[in-house]
């Protein structure tokens, strides 16, 4: 006997777009010899009648929906009915069942779409099914227990025949049988149907794409193919993907982008993953934080299996939805661990206020304040790779209007001065502060320049800082008064080759003009000095010029 009919899966398959999409594929399933032969079943209003020469004996009631059916027709296909009829019966008390039986399935999976099945294969009509209504008719004849110790070839074997098919033969269909477990998933999941789907997920994931008829999109890796059909998950779903796929072998950095590529598509776009109009908000706000929380359990634990940038991204989102604080912390140190390898883009983690910087510069003062922890107790860090990342960084976000003093201040400060090898990068960053933020007061901007000093910038970063009106007057004067120093030194140590008395006369006269004239000076001050340090530089040359020609006249007297 012919027990179904199935198209072949791959026919329509698409070679673009969504799994979802495209003209579904279908089976009929062929019942066995009815038990009541029916003429048809018909719809009034919210009733169905099967029309028959018997009148009918039995009401089930699903949903809004009515069914009027008879005894006979569904105690011989479903243990469920049967049983129930039995104890009706019984509580009759010698009425021998007469009458009109009612029954009421609140929970059936499927709701009424599925009991429709039902009805027509207990009255021996075909039944229609594709990839998108199997798991929950599949579901309906477990919970009726339409099994073959009633009746051969009942429902659930014919069901479950369609259902393997549907699942292992056709990529697209087993997107669609998984997505349709959403609305039956207790039972699905009791009935194994989500891990099915899953390994199968899995299975065809790490195999090459074209064995099930699948074309990778325009841009898109041979390796990634995949990631757009499995972003279409609910977070449970997904998360029975991932462990499949881990233990199928795929490799960890394939593993973690497709985690990232999911987040993005539900959490970091224009879709949310709980829409608050049809979900109550701390509901909605509940499961977004358990999806945060089972994203970051989730995450392959080996070394660059997820990028900097995603991992602030969720370090964010953690944040925002008050996630477990272990968790948080963990998240926390795997991305200080990662900073000394990090590419400055990556620290790069929008915000979406429109008073907010561009940048989340905050989660980064965050974990790097954990970088400093972290490299205390490990003695082969390598903290100046750090300080040059956050220099870059800095020089990035200085240009944003709404980036406070005390944030840009803080991200300065977070490092040690031993995580800078030179203070050129600062200075860059911090003039460029200056520039976009020129309304700060003197005190702002002396606080911002104090963590640049003077002897750890090159010569070309000193001339230019002493020529920078952007610069406090206090940090000018400074710097000049210590260029003074370092010329007087310099040229000390050119004329103790002449004559060794002048020596200790120049270094505390210049000190001297240094202190008499204190580090608060006005303007005009400030062009004196700059004046006397030309001089001195001048002075300097004339001195070295001296000193080449007194060692030349050394040479020559040497050779006589």
């Amino acid at each position: 006997m012919k027990t179904m009919s199935c198209r072949d899966v791959d026919e329509d398959y698409p070679s673009h777009g969504s799994v979802l999409g495209g003209k579904p594929n279908r089976c009929v399933i062929y019942p066995p010899k009815p038990s009541l032969v029916a003429e048809a079943v018909e719809r009034r209003n919210n009733n169905w009648f099967v029309r028959t020469k018997v009148a009918s004996d039995l009401v089930v009631q699903v949903g809004d929906f009515s069914f009027h059916l008879h005894k006979l027709a569904m105690v011989s296909k479903s243990g469920y009915f049967n049983r129930l009829v039995f104890a009706k019966r019984s509580e009759a008390h010698g009425d021998n069942g007469a009458g009109c039986l009612k029954l009421v399935l609140d929970d059936l999976p499927g709701g009424t779409k599925a009991f429709g099945s039902v009805v027509n294969f207990c009255y021996g009509f075909n039944v229609d099914v594709t990839a998108t209504t199997i798991a929950p008719l599949y579901c309906a004849a477990n919970l009726l227990e339409m099994n073959d110790d009633l009746h051969h070839g009942n429902l659930i074997s014919k069901a479950e025949a369609f259902l393997s098919f549907a699942i292992f033969s056709s990529w697209k269909d087993t997107f669609k049988v998984l997505k349709s477990c959403e609305s039956v998933s207790p039972w699905a999941k009791q009935l194994r149907i989500v891990n099915r789907c899953s390994d199968a997920i899995a299975w065809k994931a790490s195999t090459v794409p074209k064995a099930f008829g699948r074309n990778s999109n325009v841009g898109e890796s041979t390796d990634t193919w995949w990631f757009q059909d499995v972003s279409t998950l609910r977070i449970d779903h997904f998360i029975l993907v991932i462990e499949s796929i881990k233990q199928r072998g795929v490799k960890p950095d394939l593993v973690g982008s497709c985690i990232a590529h999911w987040t993005s598509k539900w959490f970091l776009g224009k879709t949310f993953i709980f829409d608050e109009l049809t979900v109550p908000k701390h509901l909605a706000q509940k499961l977004q934080r358990i999806t945060i929380e089972s994203l970051i359990n989730m995450l392959p634990t080996e070394k660059n299996s997820v990028s900097c940038n995603f991992l602030l991204h969720l370090l964010k989102l953690g944040l925002t939805m008050h996630i477990n604080s272990a968790l948080l912390d963990k998240l926390e140190t795997r991305i200080a661990s990662m900073l000394e390898q990090c590419p400055v883009q990556d620290l790069l983690v929008q915000n979406n206020g429109d008073k907010d910087t561009t940048y989340d510069v905050g989660i980064v003062i965050m974990v790097v304040q954990a970088y400093v922890v972290l490299s205390m107790k490990n003695s082969g860090a390598r903290p100046c790779n750090v300080g040059r990342l956050i220099d870059d960084y800095l020089a990035m976000v200085a240009r944003d209007v709404n980036l406070a003093v005390d944030d840009f201040k803080s991200l300065v400060d977070a490092l040690p001065t031993n995580a800078r090898s030179s203070d050129n990068s600062l200075y860059r960053a911090i003039d460029m502060y200056l520039k976009a933020h020129p309304s700060l007061t003197e005190e702002e901007r002396t606080s911002v320049c104090r963590a640049m000093e003077y002897y750890r910038l090159s010569e070309d970063a000193r001339r230019h800082a002493m020529r920078n009106d952007r610069l406090p007057l206090k940090i000018v004067t400074e710097f000049m008064l210590l260029e003074q120093v370092k010329m007087a030194r310099s040229m000390s140590a050119t004329r103790s080759n002449i004559d060794p008395r002048t020596t200790t006369r120049t270094i505390l006269k210049v000190n001297n003009k240094g202190l008499e004239r204190g580090f608060i000076t006005p303007q005009k001050e400030i062009k004196m000095i700059r004046r006397e340090v030309e001089n001195m530089k001048m002075q300097l040359n004339q001195l070295q010029m001296c000193k080449l020609k007194l060692e030349k006249q050394v040479k020559r007297s040497c050779f006589k």
